[in-house]
């Protein structure tokens, strides 16, 4: 609207004392967000733990006041609250947890839509959410695809955070340090996508030069090539948060590595390889999952360490198993907290940053 200015947020709770309220009233507030003793009869709100819930805006519907929409301060605050408190629970399921993180998320980035928060500020908003979210989304796991956690719709809201936090770097001038970063997420996110690949070579040549986004380009090159040792090289030195927005493509990538082995392998009477080196060569988690692979693909095993290559037995069925990923992702928490990894300003993005013009 021309002439109309974005108010600024000024609730300095995580979730304003009216929707607390109104969702006591209605019974619905999540376990989550109980005060501790008040589970009984008539839950009530815990200020310090209730989180605002995503409210999907209706066309001709006011405009949220500002005492409804948290700063960006608050909402940075937020954001680190459920990577510190929520998404490390042991008393919920990790699908449970990625259902209640991910619509939070999304209400912090409503939040910020619905105000005049400068784009620096909103982008280090963006990236902590958006980090959080692919940080959950990996540790769901295949067996949670029938859970309370939508794969699907957990998908969209990933590509949402990147998209707004793309679209954040795009209007303002920053600066951004940690952009390389996230450009480079975006890419091993959509690994394979030419209309992803596209959108990062337009980007200005000194931020495609960053470590960063170097390597995304050279992860994205070696899965498009069919190269496996080189990918899974690859894989096995990303940091933490690249590993989980990658590990999406992991299983299809080990299922395009064991069908070339087949193809160049197989002959009537069999031909043997050690379980030992495709655990290497696909950086698998151990033997176990090396025979579940390869007798999830039809191929026999002769013992316990060696799979027989047999010419006709390969088949594919269904999506590829995704493996447990200890190896490519999990690992590489290295005793720290999800918080700490959100929060932390990472030794080599002041090497990535890009260099003013002299």
């Amino acid at each position: 609207m021309p002439g109309y200015e974005l108010p600024v947020g000024t609730c300095v709770d995580m979730c304003p004392a009216a929707e607390r309220a109104q969702r006591e009233k209605e019974r619905r507030l999540h376990r989550f967000e109980v005060a501790p003793g008040c589970r009984g009869h008539r839950p009530r709100a815990d200020p310090q733990r209730a989180v605002k819930e995503y409210s999907r805006p209706a066309a001709g519907k006011i405009r949220p006041p500002p005492s409804q929409l948290r700063p960006p301060s608050v909402l940075l605050a937020t954001v680190r609250y459920l990577a510190s408190e929520v998404v490390e629970r042991t008393d919920a399921s990790r699908a449970e947890i990625a259902s209640f993180v991910a619509d939070r998320l999304r209400a912090v980035r409503l939040d910020l839509a619905l105000q005049g928060a400068g784009d620096v500020e909103a982008a280090l908003v963006l990236e902590a959410a958006l980090a959080v979210l692919l940080a959950v989304v990996a540790r769901l796991g295949p067996s949670t695809a029938h859970g309370p956690a939508d794969p699907m719709l957990l998908q969209a809201q990933v590509q949402e955070g990147f998209g707004s936090l793309r679209r954040c770097y795009a209007l303002g001038a920053g600066p951004h340090p940690r952009q390389a970063t996230f450009q480079g997420l975006f890419l091993l996110y959509n690994l394979g996508s030419v209309e992803a690949l596209h959108e990062i070579l337009q980007l200005p040549t000194a931020l495609r030069s960053c470590p960063a986004l170097r390597t995304a380009l050279a992860v994205d090159s070696a899965f498009r090539e069919g190269n496996t040792a080189r990918l899974f090289r690859l894989l096995r030195t990303l940091p933490y948060l690249q590993s989980c927005a990658v590990q999406c493509h992991v299983g299809r990538a080990r299922r395009g590595a064991l069908a070339r082995l087949a193809r160049a392998l197989s002959t009537p009477k069999g031909q043997t390889l050690p379980l030992g080196f495709m655990v290497h060569l696909l950086a698998l988690d151990g033997l176990k999952e090396a025979r579940d692979l390869c007798q999830a693909h039809g191929l026999p095993l002769d013992g316990q360490e060696r799979v027989v290559f047999l010419r006709g037995r390969y088949t594919e069925e269904g999506l590829p198993p995704a493996g447990t990923c200890q190896v490519l992702v999990g690992n590489k928490l290295g005793g720290r907290t999800l918080e700490e990894v959100v929060t932390a300003e990472e030794e080599d993005e002041a090497v990535d940053r890009p260099k003013s013009a002299a």
